[in-house]
């Protein structure tokens, strides 16, 4: 009788969710190489033209904002750099105005455009309406299904509620009833000879089983980018169980070498992390309000940083955070993207979570299957 329900709740979430999982799933398998099928589709806009040619020393943050600016209509700013120590990678320089109550693609972005520049000529080498760009739709149909965050992150969040329920019903239902050798064969391998519906049964018993702890983590991490209060509440949970009080790290001073607040904080950080694969700057509008530079220490792995937060009044800094000195909580929620996208192991973990994502976007089809097949056999029965 408890089976026969969670086999009731298993098939209606998955009946209402399925097309949203399917969608999602094979969004997620492009949304773990995104980066890197970018570097390789348009190597004109982050790679610098004739890179033996430049001069050892950038130019001031203020001047290539200053150009990059300038390239886009009136009224629109750029809010975000990513700047990149490489020698031989360009500086993006973002310009993003969305409209959080839209309820298509076409309406969501005001503007979003990308400005690619060579950050020792000040070369502008790429103006990209990234509104159109095939990777940031991608995207965009990833987390909210081109219907807009208000309305379609609201039902990819739920509808990743249902697949995390269908996850833990489905390996309740898969559970052999006596753990025989015969019968866990029968549960672990696929019998590619049977029929059609025996098949299709395998394909989605067994590759469910294969892929459940992959499948829960995208579940989780999932949910944690859909519903911040989740989020919220795992880490202050997390953080209470670790009862080691984190050291802060000590604020240096910062060289005040230029009337540029925002220049004499870039130069620091990138004069104290060298080797650093990217450093991101969101530009704040509001005096009042830090300056951030977040830095990436290696290559894919948003959860191993540094914060600086610059009072943009003095130039010196007002907080400094290190992935190293984080409490328990904090350190998983910062490891949230690296875990759903699985570069948390750098290729090896991706390329699993790519394979993962195919066969999570394979269990909506097979499910759909099964029902249909008990369906018409029902039909005929009656």
């Amino acid at each position: 009788m408890f089976k026969k329900k969670l086999l009731w709740l298993h098939k209606w979430l998955g009946l209402i969710s399925g097309l949203v999982v399917l969608i999602v799933s094979l969004t997620g398998c492009l949304t773990v190489f995104q980066d890197e099928l970018q570097l390789i589709t348009h190597p004109e806009k982050f790679f610098i033209e004739k890179q033996n040619l430049q001069p050892s020393k950038t130019v001031a943050l203020s001047k290539l904002l200053s150009i990059a600016e300038a390239k886009l209509n009136p009224g629109e700013k750029i809010s975000r750099v990513d700047i990149f120590p490489q020698d031989n990678r360009t500086w993006v320089f973002r310009a993003i105005k969305t409209n959080k109550d839209a309820f298509f693609y076409s309406d969501y972005f005001t503007y979003y455009k990308r400005v690619f520049v060579n950050p020792y000529t000040g070369n502008v080498q790429v103006v990209e309406n990234t509104k159109e760009n095939f990777f940031q739709i991608v995207l965009q149909l990833h987390m909210n299904l081109l219907l807009g965050k208000k309305y379609g992150h609201f039902i990819v969040g739920f509808s990743t509620l249902f697949f995390a329920v269908i996850c833990l019903t489905g390996i309740v239902l898969w559970w052999p009833k006596k753990w025989r050798p015969k019968t866990i064969k029968n549960s672990l391998s696929v019998k590619f000879k049977a029929n059609r519906k025996r098949l299709n049964y395998d394909l989605h018993n067994v590759l469910g089983f294969y892929s459940l702890l992959f499948a829960l983590l995208f579940a989780f991490t999932g949910l944690m980018f859909a519903f911040p209060a989740f989020k919220k509440l795992v880490s202050s949970e997390l953080n209470a169980l670790d009862n080691k009080e984190k050291q802060k790290l000590s604020l240096p001073m910062i060289p005040q070498t230029s009337s540029r607040i925002l220049d004499n904080g870039l130069d620091y950080v990138l004069a104290h992390h060298p080797t650093a694969d990217q450093l991101s700057v969101r530009l704040e509008k509001d005096i009042a309000e830090p300056q951030t530079i977040q830095v990436r220490m290696k290559k894919n792995r948003t959860g191993i940083f540094y914060g600086y937060s610059f009072n943009q009044k003095t130039g010196q800094l007002d907080e400094l955070k290190s992935s190293d000195n984080l409490q328990l909580g904090s350190r998983v929620t910062s490891l949230n993207y690296d875990l759903h996208v699985g570069s948390i192991g750098g290729i090896y973990t991706k390329v699993l979570a790519f394979l993962a994502s195919l066969v999570c976007a394979s269990l909506p089809v097979t499910g759909f299957i099964i029902w249909l097949n008990s369906k018409q056999r029902k039909l005929k029965e009656s």
